[in-house]
């Protein structure tokens, strides 16, 4: 299979890692695509062969070469990218989420449905090992018919401040939080409960991050980006790119293409997605959700509850249990100082029983060894897996929509009604 790859950015580097590594067997790079040269020219260093470069107005050309596209684009141009490929019968590899918004998923679901090609949305959540354990105790039917899901996620000062220096920092490009991040909470919801969304309310607000809530805590004369900034090395909100060689590979030396800073203040001017969210959602088997994200917790993990007519399950999971300031400034620390505080715990309780505590395989590599298992059902096709963990453009759509709807409802401060099986916002 010869794979074009779309959106050169910290995200590809699981997808030429893999087909330069240990699935180097079922097919080659051949071309990449993206706005700055500088990071082409990284990605052409570790594939060790020149590799040819296209822009984006150059896409149909690269095309050519193809007969699969990984795209890792900004999310908002996920949907022009994915319909181009398909219109040319190139199947599609696609980061989550599938797009930002309702309209870039009908103008996907029209085109996979008129093309002969694939499209595969890269839910890696799916395959971690608790994840898939959840899977597998609902499909038991553990907890009877499962009546209400409590889903509460905290990302810390670490991982959630990141959001706030990149271009994630506008909606308008990646449909804020509640969908770039969201999608994959959701779709967790949507697959664990076999269910599609039918309503959706929220409500949501910028609390933390930003130039007025600064200013409100006294926080002033903040800098525009961290790089050069005299308190370089002692803000923990402050993120030093040179202290990690690939950061400053991919972004600092690329500045001079696009002007793009990865590393802007996150108390600058300019955000205009939330930091605190909270949905409501009613799903077409009588299920009903309570989620919530927080983007500045001082710890890194989530929880989720299942209610069910026979008992419940409960979901706990810590992915670091404090953020040091230090571990905050560099961000090659972030994900190794804090490894042997992490922990998980899956617990069901039925009526009238002790509680258990189910046990969680662990495979090797990133999340648990789910990574693995998503690549080989990306590179080596998924076979016949009971969980079903392969997620298509419907799954997609079903994902991008719970996240569109709740943005409306916040903008609105009505609910949002889905229709379809979730696939489309219901007309007003």
């Amino acid at each position: 299979m010869r794979y074009g790859i779309a959106g050169l950015g910290h995200r590809a580097q699981m997808y030429v890692g893999a087909l330069t590594g240990d699935w180097s067997d079922t097919g080659e790079i051949v071309a990449f695509c993206d706005t700055n040269q500088t990071r082409m020219d990284y990605y052409n260093e570790l594939v060790g062969r020149p590799v040819p470069c296209f822009g984006p107005d150059d896409f149909a050309a690269m095309l050519e070469l193809c007969d699969a596209v990984i795209i890792t684009t900004v999310d908002a141009t996920h949907a022009a990218y994915v319909c181009a490929a398909l219109d040319a019968g190139k199947h599609v590899i696609v980061e989550k989420p599938l797009t930002t918004d309702a309209a870039g998923c009908a103008a996907i679901a029209a085109a996979a449905e008129r093309s002969t090609a694939s499209l595969i949305v890269t839910f890696n959540y799916r395959y971690s090992p608790r994840n898939s354990a959840v899977r597998r105790l609902l499909m038991d039917g553990a907890i009877g018919e499962v009546t209400s899901v409590h889903f509460e996620w905290a990302l810390d000062t670490i991982h959630g401040a990141d959001y706030f220096r990149r271009w994630h920092r506008d909606k308008a490009i990646s449909g804020g939080l509640l969908v770039h991040k969201s999608t994959h909470h959701f779709d967790l919801v949507n697959w664990w409960l076999a269910a599609a969304a039918r309503s959706v309310y929220a409500q949501g607000e910028l609390r933390f991050y930003g130039a007025q809530n600064a200013k409100a805590r006294g926080l002033t004369a903040r800098p525009e980006r961290a790089h050069g900034a005299p308190e370089l090395g002692s803000d923990p909100f402050l993120l030093d790119l040179s202290a990690d060689p690939r950061l400053k590979r991919l972004y600092l030396d690329a500045e001079h293409e696009d002007g793009y800073l990865r590393d802007r203040d996150v108390f600058s001017e300019g955000i205009t997605i939330e930091d605190n969210m909270a949905v409501l959602v009613r799903y077409d088997s009588g299920a009903m959700l309570t989620y919530s994200l927080n983007a500045h917790a001082p710890h890194e993990g989530y929880r989720v509850v299942f209610n069910g007519t026979g008992g419940r399950i409960e979901l706990e999971v810590c992915e670091r249990s404090w953020t040091s300031p230090h571990a905050a400034i560099d961000p090659s620390a972030s994900s190794k100082e804090h490894a042997a505080d992490s922990w998980e715990r899956l617990t069901l309780h039925r009526h009238w029983q002790q509680p258990g505590e189910i046990p969680i395989e662990q495979g090797e590599g990133g999340h648990g060894g789910g990574d693995r298992l998503l690549l080989n059902d990306l590179f080596r096709g998924a076979g016949d897996d009971p969980l079903a963990r392969q997620a298509g453009y419907v799954d997609g759509i079903r994902s991008v929509l719970v996240g569109a709807a709740a943005n409306e409802s916040i903008r609105s401060g009505r609910a949002v009604l889905l229709a379809d099986g979730g696939t489309r916002m219901a007309d007003s």
